[in-house]
């Protein structure tokens, strides 16, 4: 970019994310207190494509940094997979007179920022979803939220298992990802945890044996966590009672944990990035994904970025193990 940053424009893509609202607010106060235009764009690309927009002041972020979900909608668009709905969200861009645009959402947010960079969009991504599921950044937005609503209602779901000896079985968010699992099971005392990055980590039979263990060695009550991704969590309580007698009831938190105020830790990060998003684009540091890892925010070549794999690492598996004897 050589020349001044005059109007920017912000969307959220995907699924919604505790915190989102904090980017965004920080996006836009960042960018009037160096009097770049912010313009707001509502349902994420589909807003862009159809032009579904409105200016943002200072007033309308006002309030917003403790409000779960995003104040300007999201919406999966599967148009943006063709070539003719890019070049009609670039076209819109270019019309409304934009300089950049900042996409707060997931992996599949950030494969459209690549692809409206083929049609002279300069843009700059901000990972937010609650899976962790980002290769290039240890953080995204709303992780740390989601896992402290999972762990509060298996903490109390524990309490009621407890007084009937049963045992649990909770099933969380995580479609592709096992992470929200991996921290709920090991914050709530888990004693097995099913995931999808490692299936055979975690068979019916498994869980049984494990629970049949456990039982020999005093446990009245226990507690299997289950991601989204492998499911049939109905089906795993009704085995384990029919197995083992043990009384099993399941939970399914679901869109339970995409909801609600963000952790102060969400706040924080979101405000940062948003901030650092602004200031990437003035510096005409475009087309990178702002990413968090060893303790430090960093800027990515959007190319690099989703050509990254996310490495699973089972030793927090191990460690749920062994703290569940």
């Amino acid at each position: 970019m050589d020349k001044q940053v005059r109007k920017i424009g912000v969307l959220t893509s995907g699924g919604d994310a505790p915190g989102m609202n904090a980017a965004i607010r920080a996006v836009v106060r960042t960018a009037l207190n160096n009097n770049i235009q912010v313009v707001g764009i509502r349902k994420g690309y589909n807003g862009l494509m159809n032009g579904d927009i409105k200016d943002l002041n200072g007033k309308d972020v006002s309030e917003i940094l403790g409000r779960g979900g995003t104040i300007l909608h999201s919406a999966r668009a599967l148009e943006m997979l063709t070539e003719e709905g890019q070049q009609k969200a670039a076209n819109i861009y270019k019309i409304l007179g934009l300089d950049a645009l900042v996409v707060i959402g997931g992996d599949g947010s950030f494969r459209g920022c690549r692809a409206l960079a083929k049609y002279g969009v300069n843009c700059i991504g901000i990972p937010a979803t609650i899976d962790l599921d980002i290769s290039c950044s240890e953080y995204t937005i709303g992780f740390d939220t989601a896992v402290n609503t999972g762990v509060e209602a298996i903490s109390k779901l524990r309490d009621t298992s407890g007084s009937h000896e049963r045992c649990s079985v909770c099933e969380v968010m995580g479609r592709d990802a096992g992470y929200i699992a991996l921290w709920c099971a090991m914050g709530g005392g888990a004693e097995e945890v099913l995931i999808p990055e490692e299936k055979e980590l975690g068979t019916s039979e498994r869980v049984i044996k494990q629970l049949l263990e456990n039982r020999s060695k005093g446990k009245r009550h226990n507690l299997v966590v289950v991601a989204e991704g492998i499911g049939g969590s109905q089906q795993l309580a009704k085995e384990i009672q029919d197995t083992t007698g043990i009384q099993t009831r399941a939970t399914i938190l679901g869109h339970l944990q995409r909801g609600g105020s963000p952790t102060a830790l969400d706040r924080i990060r979101a405000s940062e990035m948003g901030y650092i998003a602004v200031k990437s684009i003035m510096e005409g540091n475009v087309n990178k994904i702002v990413a968090y890892n060893k303790g430090e925010y960093q800027t990515i070549d959007i190319e690099e970025a989703l050509s990254m794999e996310k490495q699973f690492n089972p030793e927090m598996y191990e460690i749920i193990k062994v703290l569940s004897i």
